[in-house]
């Protein structure tokens, strides 16, 4: 063995070392569920979760609208119609202390009519969390809290955050509870739309055959009807009797039978796709039954873009909602909805006197713009192709 073999060489180049983040990083990548790559996704579209808090917000106002409300909403004095919005201030001296102004009120020499107006002079104190008119939270328990009261003992002392209407009811009140039955009218029909468009569409893409014959006949019976004179129709024919739960379970049935259609030709052709992979065949030669294939083996591999397309078909069942509440063909009187309280801004003469009666077409607006954000926001998070 010569000398030189035995001289130290140079030393072979060492591989750089990961970072200890990255490499836990794609640990955690390549271990996370569908569900959790989703959630990382749509964690990156601030909009998209923006306006998921703020739905759900108004979704915690569904479940308790008395907790919101400070008054009762059928409770009216046809003296108190059209009581301007009182502002409420938090702040009095440079301290938290709630107030809102005094309303006084003078009748109208030449048309009779209580007119009114805000009297900042006059300070009605606010109160957090007071006692009212006595509910149950949830349906389950006694309670009369409030989250926001009068703390006075005058019974000329009311808060009217959002004014009244032309009975003298407090539009913020049937606000908070025309909130819960619009929100919710949406959420029930997409829901019975996405059980009809999964049941159907996954028949007729998975069996094929007749059953796909008669399916696919009917969605194009149904996508060719004008949808408004169905809707009309369909509502007309409810009986004028009828209390408003009947009809509010009615106008959630007629919304629900039309809008299953296109979902159904989306998993139509998912199944069709999907019918010969590999994984559907083992289950067949396992002996899974075809009920069991199709609930748990092809629907979980795009639930997350039916969450989004339902997402997304919500808001057009809120505004189809309050659309034919509006024209006075889906829900009515005494029961309260969005489409309900515009009903009280029909004409010019009552936008001039109380334009706080179009308060209802902003939540419409901010819930539509909400859902379509966070639809958009699922969207992209489940699609893998989009990252």
């Amino acid at each position: 063995m010569t000398t030189e073999s035995l001289a130290p060489g140079p030393r072979p180049a060492e591989a750089p070392a990961h970072p200890v983040t990255s490499s836990a990083a794609e640990a955690r990548l390549s271990v996370a569920s569908n569900w959790t790559l989703v959630w990382w996704r749509f964690k990156k579209h601030r909009l998209a979760v923006f306006s998921g808090l703020l739905l759900l917000g108004l979704y915690v106002v569904v479940l308790v609208p008395d907790f919101f409300a400070t008054q009762d909403p059928e409770a009216g004095e046809a003296r108190l119609a059209f009581v301007p919005a009182q502002p409420l201030h938090l702040f009095r001296e440079g301290r938290f202390d709630p107030w809102a102004p005094a309303l006084t009120g003078q009748r109208n020499k030449v048309t009779l009519r209580m007119e009114w107006s805000v009297d900042e002079s006059r300070q009605v104190p606010v109160r957090f969390f007071a006692p009212g008119e006595p509910y149950k939270l949830l349906g389950l328990f006694e309670t009369d809290l409030h989250l926001l009261g009068v703390e006075s003992d005058d019974p000329a002392d009311r808060l009217y955050l959002l004014g009244s209407d032309r009975l003298g009811r407090d539009q913020w009140s049937r606000l908070m509870f025309g909130t819960r039955t619009s929100m919710t009218i949406g959420l029930i029909a997409v829901a019975l739309s996405v059980v009809l468009g999964v049941l159907l569409g996954g028949i007729s893409g998975y069996f094929g055959g007749v059953p796909d014959l008669i399916i696919q006949r009917l969605i194009e019976l149904l996508q060719s009807l004008p949808t408004i004179p169905i809707w009309l129709a369909l509502t007309a024919a409810l009986p004028p009797q009828w209390p408003p739960e009947q009809v509010f379970f009615a106008i959630t049935i007629i919304l629900s039978l039309i809008g299953w259609t296109t979902l159904a030709r989306e998993v139509r052709g998912r199944f069709l796709a999907l019918r010969e992979e590999d994984f559907v065949l083992a289950a067949e030669l396992v002996g899974a039954s075809r009920l069991r294939i199709i609930t748990r083996h092809m629907v979980p591999t795009f639930m997350s873009h039916i969450i989004a397309t339902s997402t997304l078909a919500i808001p057009v069942m809120i505004i189809n909602e309050t659309s034919l509440s509006f024209l006075g063909l889906g829900l009515r009187p005494p029961a309260i909805s969005w489409g309900v309280l515009l009903q009280e801004a029909q004409n010019i003469q009552t936008i001039a006197l109380a334009p706080w009666l179009l308060t209802p077409s902003i939540l419409v607006i901010i819930a539509v713009l909400a859902f379509n954000l966070v639809g958009d926001g699922l969207r992209d998070a489940a699609d893998p192709y989009s990252h």
